[in-house]
């Protein structure tokens, strides 16, 4: 790299030097370039020169991106054999880690990438990443806390097998860009070999050669071109047919179609292989005007067949009804119910999937087409996550672990769901002819190309509340004030994340500074409770340490208020100070993690006795890592969806407003 910019330095220099314009006196004026043809070579010496550094660059920073994503890797393994919550923490503190800064390279490498379908798939795969991390701690959490269990130990490894996935996905994407470069690019992920020819794409292709042997004529070649491009067109046509949820009439009339193509493409081959060395006459020309136009009504059937499909199945099904019957049958641990429900979520999954498929054959553009193959991949591995989930907590309904877990499950299936349904309406916006809607940005948030700061930042703020949520789960005292106050921060900052994905509770940017500002005020309590816990701790160097951690939070807080109560004009300053608040938030929640850690460790070695109140008297315990349950303080309240305490925020999460803000 170093002799590649050297040279570049070289070349620059060389061609200055050459364009460089004098004053000359003797004739008292400028005096350019003399030398055209050492200009030109110069000018191509640091073409190459500049393009030699560009590719040697894309090198580095795939080399990085790729030893990143080993070490996620390896922690993923590591996470994998984990048998106790103590390793387990640990391991998914440095696994959280890593995944910021994978987050951040596939991110900035997504935007740096030309082709549209590939920039769709790393998409895709960031996705699969960010949402499973969550899964993961979950499904992990309910199966140290379930050994025994063996829908536990599936409903995990269905986690793991899907992260990875996503892995060989961005591998794929990353090592397949330099080609062109003098890489080598990987094969196909398994997941993805057995999808067929997009059925849109072969029809094109068909019309295209319509077109050039309506100009050029009919001669042995193009006569193989044209029957081969439309069997091929034809053969796609199997999965409308095939499906067991195609009208009849559909059905029908695609056979119908397909019949008619193929006899009005070999009367037209013949008519022009009867005068295969005359231009073509009109004969020929109405023949392929006809050809083309039953191409276009059989395109437009496929069209609406799939989308016939599709939106039947939003209008005469409620997913957000049948998971919360799983999550009642779960609760009351009625097996028989639950076996009940798992025949209809595997029939509406597999309905889902059938959508998914014809949806990515009338698809027009690459990133429809890479959405609905992941749609698909998605559905088909979630539906037996659910059931498994749920048959956990039907095995031991009184863990709170394992309903926290399928909570998480079933989110995600709504979650999912509910992207359908925008790819649904996406794809009917370019069947009826009208442009390529943009995916909707969150109310007062900037577009997504400047969100990606935000939502690294939100990715990040993440990672710590997993880690808190992991630590307080050790402690069994439900009312202890600091591990209530812990998780209701832990809550809300949460639902701030959410904010920076365009989901969740908060609507607008005013509701992210009053939850901010809520967030603040818990803090300052949190602070005063750890501040009388303080006196308690004997003197050394654990109390030290709280009191260095204690000594951070208040300037935090300061900081936090200051920025949230700064005035803002215009778009611009409103996207900056939304920034500063997550910043802010982040360094809080990071500063509070290390001081509630700290103090749960002085309350387990000096076994200290502490009062939240001057009226109820409370023993910090430690609980066992195998008996953590997962609970969460469960008051709550919300003002514009704004969070005031604990986790019932998971309650609140909508779902209505689902922007993939990471591209």
């Amino acid at each position: 790299m170093y002799d590649a910019c050297r040279d570049a330095n070289v070349a620059g220099s060389g061609i200055a030097k050459l364009t460089d314009i004098r004053w000359d006196e003797p004739s008292s004026r400028a005096v350019g370039p003399a030398d055209k043809v050492a200009l030109i070579k110069a000018a191509r010496s640091l073409l190459g020169a500049i393009t030699h550094v560009l590719v040697l660059a894309d090198k580095v920073v795939i080399k990085q991106l790729l030893q990143v994503q080993d070490k996620v890797a390896s922690s993923l393994d590591r996470l994998e054999q984990v048998t106790n919550f103590t390793e387990f923490v640990n391991v998914f503190s440095q696994f959280g880690q890593e995944m910021v800064e994978l987050a951040h390279l596939t991110g900035d490498r997504q935007n740096d990438l030309k082709d549209e379908k590939r920039r769709a798939q790393m998409g895709v795969a960031r996705s699969v990443l960010e949402k499973g991390t969550m899964m993961l701690l979950t499904s992990c959490k309910t199966c140290l806390r379930h050994p025994e269990c063996a829908s536990a130990r599936r409903n995990k490894d269905g986690v793991f097998r899907q992260l990875r996935q996503a892995m060989e996905l961005v591998r794929f994407v990353v090592r397949d860009s330099p080609r062109a470069n003098g890489g080598d690019a990987d094969t196909m992920p398994s997941f993805l070999e057995g999808n067929p020819a997009c059925l849109h794409a072969a029809l094109r292709h068909f019309e295209d050669l319509i077109e050039i042997t309506q100009m050029a004529g009919v001669s042995g070649k193009t006569q193989e071109q044209l029957t081969s491009g439309l069997e091929a067109a034809l053969e796609s046509t199997q999965d409308f047919t095939d499906s067991a949820y195609t009208s009849h009439e559909r059905r029908e009339r695609i056979l119908l179609l397909s019949e008619t193509l193929r006899s009005q493409l070999a009367a037209m081959l013949q008519t022009g292989l009867a005068r295969e060395n005359e231009m073509p006459g009109a004969e020929f020309a109405a023949m392929a005007l006809r050809l083309q136009q039953t191409s276009q009504e059989f395109r437009k059937e496929l069209q609406d067949t799939a989308l016939e499909q599709a939106n039947d199945i939003f209008s005469s099904s409620s997913d957000v009804e049948m998971v919360a019957r799983m999550k009642s049958a779960g609760l009351a641990g009625d097996l028989d119910k639950i076996d009940e429900l798992t025949v209809q979520i595997c029939e509406h999954s597999e309905q889902l999937q059938e959508a998914c498929k014809l949806l990515r054959h009338i698809a027009a553009a690459e990133p429809l087409v890479v959405a609905a193959e992941h749609a698909e991949n998605n559905l088909q591995t979630l539906g037996p996550q659910v059931i498994s989930a749920a048959q956990t907590l039907c095995t031991h309904p009184s863990s709170k672990i394992a309903k926290e877990n399928l909570d998480i499950f079933c989110d995600s299936w709504e979650m999912q769901v509910n992207d359908l349904s925008m790819l649904v309406k996406e794809t009917t916006d370019i069947c009826r002819g009208r442009t390529m809607a943009e995916k909707q940005t969150y109310m007062s948030l900037p577009r997504p190309g400047e969100q990606a700061k935000i939502v690294k930042l939100g990715l990040e703020m993440k990672l710590i509340t997993s880690e808190m949520d992991a630590e307080t789960e050790k402690w069994e005292e439900a009312e202890n004030d600091v591990v209530k106050r812990a998780k209701n921060m832990s809550s809300m900052a949460f639902s701030m994340y959410l904010f920076t994905r365009g989901e969740g509770p908060l609507k607008t940017t005013q509701d992210l500074f009053t939850q901010a500002a809520y967030f603040a005020e818990e803090a300052n309590k949190l602070h005063k409770s750890v501040r009388e816990f303080l006196y308690q701790v004997p003197s050394g160097g654990h109390k030290n340490e709280l009191q260095s951690y204690l000594d951070t939070v208040p300037p935090l807080i300061q900081q936090l208020l200051f920025t949230i109560k700064s005035p803002t004009i215009g778009k611009a300053a409103t996207f900056n100070k939304v920034d500063s608040v997550i910043q802010e938030t982040k360094n809080l929640m990071n500063a509070i993690a290390k001081l509630v850690t700290t103090c749960l460790i002085c309350a387990t070695k000096y076994s200290i006795d502490y009062r939240s109140s001057p009226h109820m008297a409370h023993r910090w315990r430690h609980q066992s890592p195998m008996a953590s349950n997962g609970d969460d303080a469960s008051t709550s309240s919300e003002a514009s969806g704004v969070v005031r305490s604990a986790s019932a925020q998971k309650a609140l999460h909508s779902l209505s407003g689902y922007s993939d803000v990471l591209q």
